[in-house]
């Protein structure tokens, strides 16, 4: 990759936009200031004025800003800004609204106060090591949507309702699929209209702070999916906003040339003007710092950083958006220590999580491509002897900058079972996926190679309890399912236990070490040890990919003596269908095997795992 292109600017300038974007209220009043530089006239109109035309004209300031502090605006009332520009009056939603009555109604003044009950100051709340993440990703519309409510999403309270479940599942962080407001009230949330406003469907803005607030209670860190590389395509003020606009491009927040162009619409915005890089940037503190979230994950920076997405091509490369995410994860490095940034860029370039001082972008993580892809061929597959090992074993060893925590592992995510893609029991068993014996054997496989894997493992909301067979933003989660396949909720939290290390028995599964000791293609069986590089806390993985039970299987362990069984997952208890096929503590002798010292015997169930501490 030549990074001459994608270098950073040595300088950000907060010149640039002025402080105080949108609607300030304060005690004597609210101030407004927006940005429209092809205007001759703004007004602020709202509840406050009976929507005046022109009861409260904004003074011009340098740079394209407007400027006006209004006594008689206060919070909770509605405005919108009147603006007189080339093609003549546009009405306009604030950019920077932090609330809207809908993506094509009202702005509402909001003064921002919100009671977290530690009197403004640090809720307690400690974000997780990275190595020690768990994450789970869901969709606020469809996680817990009230089934007697016709169609409405469900809602940021909703979902809390369902936190005593993911306490008891173990998980440590939730990945929210993007909140900002969109078109409509059903969405995926990739298509956010205004990216200060909260979801109004989902309840709006204090009810994410709520949502923040009882994550952080019960142990959760927050993780928010923000979209930057597109706006829109339908519902966006931000069009146009000051009027102008050469042909049919959409004027000052957007490219107006061949960069426009993306996957969802000609809304690329202009990374190279420094009041909309100033306005992307607001918007990501602004959940770092006012909601409290503990970190961002960007949608697809392949088009943040491309224009086609054809990165091979130097033409094609956007120095601009390069520059944009570094500048970004620089700042919130500074200001927000701990807090992680995760990238789907999905293209294994090392340089996206690289550090900025090596003309990397600097995220925290990103998703693995070079995991997820290999990892579900292999569990979809209908013919065992088509299984490879040796391609699993690349996926569990595979690390950017020689990080294994850089990248986030799993196996379904919203795009993975959604766009013609299926969860991965639906995948191997079709219809039938839920009361399919090698589905839930094989999709079981999956979650173990997950969690063992050195890396941030995630989960999809429902994967724990075989939920359906595509991501549909119209059906919520049938929860009743939680109780039909209590076992295989349990084998998960189990999985997610050790983990986490929470028997003090498994410390090795939060190293950086995987150690390969059996890829046996004919057999079809995979061992690996899993630690961090000190003699204490070893973790070995046992995986047969076999439809059939493999006998006396000889394996040379990494130190001798007594390796503890932790889990089978043949175990009848997470399954009726399981098999109970016996297994046991392993008994390291002294000797030599595949030039280790420690050869030790085990059996391992058909579509099995099985996981051994010492």
């Amino acid at each position: 990759m030549n990074t001459e292109t994608l270098s950073r600017p040595e300088t950000e300038s907060r010149g640039a936009a002025r402080d105080g974007m949108g609607a300030v209220v304060h005690e004597g009043g609210t101030a407004f200031r927006v940005w429209a530089p092809h205007a001759t006239a703004v007004h602020v109109t709202g509840d406050w004025n009976d929507w005046s035309e022109d009861a409260d004209p904004m003074t011009p300031e340098d740079g394209g800003f407007w400027y006006a502090d209004l006594p008689a605006a206060a919070s909770g009332q509605e405005y919108r800004y009147r603006i007189e520009g080339p093609d003549g009056i546009v009405s306009r939603i604030d950019p920077y609204a932090r609330a809207v009555t809908n993506s094509v109604g009202n702005a509402i003044v909001t003064d921002g106060a919100y009671d977290w009950g530690d009197g403004g100051g640090d809720d307690g709340f400690e974000m997780p090591d990275w190595n020690a993440l768990v994450i789970y990703e869901l969709h606020i519309g469809t996680f817990n949507r009230p089934r007697n409510d016709g169609d409405a999403p469900g809602g940021f309270a909703d979902a809390v309702d369902r936190f005593e479940h993911l306490k008891a599942l173990g998980v440590n962080a939730i990945q929210i699929m993007p909140t900002m407001e969109f078109a409509g009230d059903i969405s995926w949330g990739y298509n956010p209209a205004h990216i200060f406003a909260v979801e109004s469907a989902y309840g709006g803005p204090d009810a994410f702070k709520d949502f923040v607030r009882a994550a952080h209670a019960a142990g959760f860190a927050v993780i928010l999916d923000v979209v930057y590389n597109h706006f829109g395509p339908s519902d966006i003020d931000l069009w146009r906003f000051d009027g102008w606009g050469e042909g049919e491009t959409g004027g000052i927040y957007f490219y107006g040339d061949h960069r426009a162009a993306t996957p969802w619409g000609e809304t690329r915005p202009d990374y190279g003007r420094p009041e909309v890089r100033q306005f992307i940037r607001d918007n990501a503190l602004y959940w770092l710092e006012e909601f409290r979230v503990d970190g961002l994950r960007f949608d697809m920076t392949l088009y943040i950083r491309t224009i086609t997405g054809d990165e091979g091509n130097e033409d094609d490369r956007l120095a601009d958006g390069w520059s944009l995410m570094a500048w970004l994860n620089d700042e919130i490095a500074e200001r927000f220590p701990g807090r992680i940034t995760i990238a789907e860029d999905l293209r294994q370039l090392p340089a996206i999580t690289a550090g900025t001082g090596e003309e990397g972008a600097g995220f925290g993580a990103q998703w693995d491509a070079a995991f997820v892809h290999p990892v579900r061929e292999t569990l979809i597959g209908a013919d065992d002897d088509a299984r490879s090992m040796d391609t699993l074993a690349r996926a569990l060893t595979h690390d950017y900058n020689g990080d294994p925590f850089q990248r986030v592992v799993y196996t379904e995510s919203h795009d993975e079972v959604a766009n013609g893609k299926a969860r991965v029991p639906a995948e191997i068993g079709g219809e039938d996926a839920q009361d399919h014996w090698a589905a839930q054997k094989r999709s079981m496989l999956g979650a173990v190679l997950v969690l063992t894997a050195p890396g941030i493992p995630m989960l999809f909301q429902g994967q724990e309890f075989l939920q359906g067979d595509w991501f549909d933003d119209t059906v919520p989660l049938d929860w009743a399912q939680a109780e039909d396949f209590h076992g295989i909720v349990r084998l998960w939290r189990d999985l997610i236990g050790l983990r986490l290390d929470r028997a003090g028995d498994a410390a090795g599964l939060k190293g950086r070490h995987v150690d390969i000791l059996m890829a046996d293609e004919e057999r079809k069986l995979l061992a690996y040890h899993r630690h961090d590089g000190s003699e204490d806390g070893g973790v070995v993985v046992v995986l047969n990919f076999r439809a059939e039970p493999a006998e006396e299987v000889t394996l040379g362990l990494p130190a001798g003596g007594t390796w503890r069984l932790r889990l089978n997952t043949d175990w009848s208890g997470y399954s009726p269908d399981f098999g109970d096929h016996p297994a046991a503590d392993l008994e390291a002798a002294e000797g030599d095997h595949d030039g280790r010292p420690h050869p030790a015997t085990l059996s391992v169930g058909a579509y099995s795992a099985l996981i051994f501490t010492r």
